[in-house]
């Protein structure tokens, strides 16, 4: 029998590649599609299928058990905002606790892992389906970076590491040697179009991991709906993490970079805790 696995799912396209490396080795698929997050077309994809409200965990816990799983991943962007509602909470969700006041993605993402632990599922660490995503450190495309670009990356890159390390955010945007934006609860796609109507052109944007990072809870990523946000506000440039962010449909995305001189860089992470 074809090992079957649990997926919850939100928004982007990471579920769907996570679903065609699953595939890839053989395993089958039951996906918990995040409801008003998670494409529909996934449905098509799994081998079981299950709309499930953010706070509906009951109902998370039932559909996996119907369906024999016992190792769960989680992949793609829930709105953490809907954290903050309660009108659909039950005895299940009420028992996914975070210490009062802290209502960071993070720490909820966390106690979700703990609750199906609690429960007996497994929730395994999705980055080995993303190793050929990873890129290595140096100018990922054609366009080189300008001297005021390199200035930025210098600054910004310490101010990025340690706004992810506090959970607040791992997008930090920065020009002319100032902060202009850091990621919230809007994701890395909006503060990217928010920097850009705060500064104008010339933005530079950092994507980076958590020193300490838990690849279960957020993992980090850009791909190429990320690079269109960034032509779209004429963006200087783009550093991610290298061997940490893994950067989707990757051709792509450089072909447009370049074509709009928007440069990418691929900066390395030495201080990384395991």
């Amino acid at each position: 029998m074809r090992r079957r696995i649990g997926l919850i799912a939100g928004a982007g396209d990471v579920p769907r590649l996570v679903l065609a490396e699953v595939s890839a080795r053989g395993w089958r698929a039951a996906v918990a599609g995040v409801r008003d997050a998670a494409d529909p077309e996934l449905a098509g994809l799994a081998d079981a299928f299950a709309w499930i409200a953010p706070q509906d965990v009951g109902g998370l816990v039932e559909f996996f058990r119907g369906a024999g799983v016992e190792t769960v991943y989680m992949a793609g962007k829930v709105d953490p905002r809907t954290a903050l509602e309660t009108t659909a909470a039950g005895p299940e969700t009420s028992a996914v606790a975070t210490p009062p006041g802290d209502r960071r993605a993070g720490p909820l993402l966390r106690a979700l892992i703990n609750h199906l632990a609690g429960r007996g599922f497994a929730v395994g660490d999705p980055s080995p389906f993303f190793r050929r995503f990873l890129c290595p450190a140096g100018i990922l495309g054609r366009t080189a970076p300008a001297p005021g670009v390199l200035t930025d990356l210098a600054f910004g890159w310490p101010l990025a590491r340690r706004v992810a390390d506090e959970e607040i955010g791992q997008t930090l945007v920065v020009k002319d040697g100032v902060v202009v934006a850091v990621e919230g609860l809007e994701g890395t796609d909006r503060t990217i179009l928010r920097a850009g109507e705060l500064a104008g052109p010339g933005t530079v944007v950092l994507k980076v991991g958590r020193r300490r990072q838990d690849p279960r809870v957020d993992l980090p990523a850009v791909g190429l709906t990320t690079v269109r946000g960034l032509v779209a506000v004429r963006a200087a440039a783009l550093c991610i993490e290298a061997g940490v962010v893994p950067f989707f449909q990757k051709e792509e995305a450089l072909a447009l970079s370049d074509a709009n001189g928007l440069a990418v860089i691929a900066r390395p992470g030495e201080d990384r805790i395991p």
